[in-house]
């Protein structure tokens, strides 16, 4: 049928739909963040997710990064995240388990050793506190090279141990029995 209303009618009708509802800015917000992640090829599953980050300032601002992090990360030359980072860093700062898969060179190992080092807070003196484990020495050297960049001027203590001979001449004949 055909709805008949006057012209008054038809411009209360008319400022009744501007007026956003709860429910119009989340689905304006929901189909921003998708668009956002299909400019940037993010595939993503699971429930709840938080949405991607767009600059490493965004870090700071809603995660509390330390600022010296930042810093670091603005030194060696990265100004804009990649698509892991963005969307992997949030997931894990959010305490959610993630499983990735990106190409080579993407930003994987700084996609999570961010959220590891905020997790961490501050340095202790606890003894091993996180433990990144690699398939290979090479891998291995990179990581704990990018992890030392990365953790400069926060104190903390970036160790990588390939040998357990080597390790118990470095941290002690008993350090694997204490950590």
């Amino acid at each position: 049928g055909i709805k008949w209303m006057s012209s008054l009618e038809a411009k209360i009708e008319d400022a009744k739909d501007k007026k956003p509802t709860a429910e119009k800015l989340e689905r304006l917000r929901r189909e921003k963040v998708n668009r956002f992640r299909h400019q940037h090829r993010i595939s993503i599953q699971g429930t709840d997710l938080p949405d991607p980050i767009a600059t490493f300032e965004q870090l700071q601002e809603e995660y509390k990064v330390h600022p010296k992090i930042l810093e670091n990360i603005q030194a060696a030359g990265f100004h804009v995240p990649t698509a892991i980072q963005m969307q992997a860093i949030p997931v894990m700062l959010h305490g959610r388990e993630l499983l990735a898969s990106a190409p080579t060179g993407s930003g994987k190992t700084l996609a999570f050793c961010i959220p590891l080092l905020t997790h961490l807070k501050q340095p202790r003196n606890k003894g091993f506190r996180a433990l990144i484990i690699s398939p290979t020495r090479e891998l291995a050297s990179q990581t704990h090279r990018e992890l030392v960049k990365l953790a400069e001027g926060t104190g903390f203590r970036i160790h990588m141990i390939h040998k357990a001979a080597e390790a118990a001449k470095k941290f002690g004949p008993k350090s694997s029995k204490k950590f």
